[in-house]
């Protein structure tokens, strides 16, 4: 099978790179098609035959009216499947009848419709997307019409395209973890989030429960509300902006818990803190609530408030939790079961079309 891989833009690192490198693994010869390309930033992509738009290197964040009609003007006649990887435009490419457009989708376009709201409070730019907003979801809507299949990457990505786009999901794939590099360690006094620090991911109602408690907390992440929230806390919270992978793991093996208030689409940094043996504290709706087995694992709380994370601060200190059992529950996410069911699925649905 002739394989082309499709994403939004290739300029950073996250987890929705490393999915591109699991599809590598499967796919070596498939090419990278994108938006954005900026190589300086992004030297994991060597490894691809990238193929930027007309837009190249141009920030997207400014042309949100030209990025769907830069997927538009790719041509996929000579594959017969493309995956596109997706939270917002890359979904927009046209395919022939008898090329199979698989979306693997990260999220259905978080600004458009799930975290509408919290965008469109945001300054200037919100400003500038509430009055895009009606004529971006129509392009949307039009766009998630084109995959001829769906795979998400949790079931509350599912629920999401089910709801905004009305399409049905064939498959749920978890994202790959690397889940090899963590091995269990002992343990820490303080408490661990890893986050973009953006309102969204709720690191304020961190900050308050923590501010209350006394406890230590360390922040890894960087984001624009940085200097807002460090303002608000108190000593006992550490800020250690973006480290290393190889510090990162450490913070990981050393903490006493990782803790995070966000609705996620999936929780890579959860997966992350289980197959270091940790428990993890999280919010129960959204996806955290599919990695962590509350009581198990770690602790779901109930309402995104600074009183509910302090109530599940406190149950996850006063209990003992198996470092194997959050290790073990880890490996339901590992990469090599992400390259298995992915070949497995796509395979499957091509078979499936052009039987």
């Amino acid at each position: 099978m002739r394989v082309a891989i499709v994403y939004d833009r290739v300029n950073k690192w996250g987890g929705a790179e490393r999915v591109l490198l699991a599809l590598h693994e499967i796919w070596p010869e498939a090419p990278l098609f994108t938006a954005v390309y900026d190589k300086k930033k992004t030297v994991w992509a060597d490894v691809f035959d990238v193929k930027p738009s007309f837009l190249r290197n141009l920030p997207h964040e400014f042309l949100p009216w030209a990025t769907p009609i830069a997927f538009e003007t790719f041509n996929f006649d000579a594959f017969d499947i493309v995956i596109s990887v997706t939270s917002a435009e890359a979904k927009n490419i046209i395919t022939k009848p008898n090329v199979v457009h698989i979306c693997y989708c990260l999220t259905p376009t978080r600004y458009l419709w799930s975290a509408r709201k919290e965008y469109e409070a945001s300054g200037v730019e919100g400003s500038m997307l509430r009055i895009l907003a009606p004529r971006l979801r129509k392009w949307d809507l039009v766009a998630s019409s084109r995959p001829d299949y769906y795979i998400a990457i949790s079931n509350t990505v599912k629920e999401r395209v089910e709801t905004y786009y009305h399409r049905e999901v064939t498959s749920v794939i978890y994202p790959p973890v690397d889940t090899e590099k963590f091995k269990i360690n002992k343990t820490g006094d303080y408490f661990l989030t890893v986050s973009r620090l953006v309102g969204y991911k709720r690191v304020d109602l961190l900050i308050d429960a923590f501010n209350k408690l006394g406890w230590p907390l360390v922040i890894v992440g960087e984001g624009r509300d940085k200097a807002r929230l460090k303002d608000r806390a108190a000593k006992n919270i550490r800020f250690v902006g973006a480290v290393s992978e190889e510090e990162l793991v450490k913070y990981y093996q050393s903490c006493r818990a990782f803790v995070y208030a966000g609705v996620e689409d999936f929780g890579i940094a959860a997966v992350e803190a289980q197959a270091a043996g940790k428990p993890v504290v999280a919010f129960k709706q959204g996806a955290m609530a599919e990695i962590v087995i509350s009581g198990k694992t770690g602790e779901l709380f109930e309402r995104q408030s600074g009183q509910s994370i302090t109530e599940a601060l406190k149950k996850v200190r006063s209990r003992w939790y198996d470092s194997v059992l959050c290790r073990e529950n880890a490996e339901r996410f590992s990469r090599a079961r992400f390259v298995r069911e992915m070949k497995e699925t796509v395979a499957r649905l091509y078979n499936k079309k052009t039987v």
